[in-house]
């Protein structure tokens, strides 16, 4: 639903403020090594995001680009814009640049011709993928007190992949709403046509 537009800095501070309060009490006592390697976690669920929504907008048919579920409420082509458009604004928020020309403003809703959209998300999420890739264990650690007073570089990138996953599953409704079943879930029902569906 369409949101105030100082709501969502908003709230990815509060979000970092609350997850760096928690990290910072749960270190206190908790002296265990981490399980995995965040770095190399969100660059491969970032990956995997990229694949399924271009998969899905691919089976999208063109024409049901412009379709929103109601009044005021972002399309299929905004969807997929505002998720290429996050992709370069979380990371702005720790330093990244931009590419030239883009803005931030108009820029999820400046097209809806799908073969440009899919084309956005691929470069949107290389760009993502790219600033996960070069950075170092230390630039996780590195404090961002700007986005709240314990957040720190590595909670940037927490947001980047929640954020799209968040997306995704609107993605997938609105997808099942004008009649595409996803990509993914087809391949499965294919190969496993006995078993019974979520």
């Amino acid at each position: 639903m369409k949101m105030n537009r100082m709501v969502i800095p908003a709230l990815a501070v509060g979000l970092m403020f609350s997850a760096g309060t928690r990290r910072a009490a749960a270190q206190e006592t908790d002296k265990t090594a981490p399980s995995y390697d965040m770095k190399a976690q969100a660059a491969l669920d970032l990956q995997d995001l990229q694949k399924k929504f271009t998969s899905l907008a691919e089976a999208i048919p063109a024409d049901k680009f412009t379709w929103r579920p109601g009044p005021g409420v972002r399309s299929i082509a905004e969807v997929y814009l505002h998720v290429a458009t996050a992709n370069y604004t979380i990371p702005a928020m720790i330093g990244v640049a931009v590419p030239e020309g883009f803005n931030k403003d108009t820029f999820a809703t400046s097209t809806t011709d799908k073969a440009k959209i899919i084309d956005a998300l691929n470069q949107s999420f290389a760009s993502a993928i790219a600033t996960v890739a070069k950075m170092s264990n230390a630039d996780f650690a590195k404090p961002e007190k700007k986005l709240g007073p314990d957040a720190n570089d590595g909670d940037m990138v927490y947001l980047l992949v929640v954020h799209a996953h968040e997306h995704l599953g609107q993605s997938i409704a609105y997808a099942r709403m004008v009649g595409v079943v996803p990509p993914w879930t087809a391949e499965y029902e294919k190969k496993h046509p006995k078993q019974s569906k979520e």
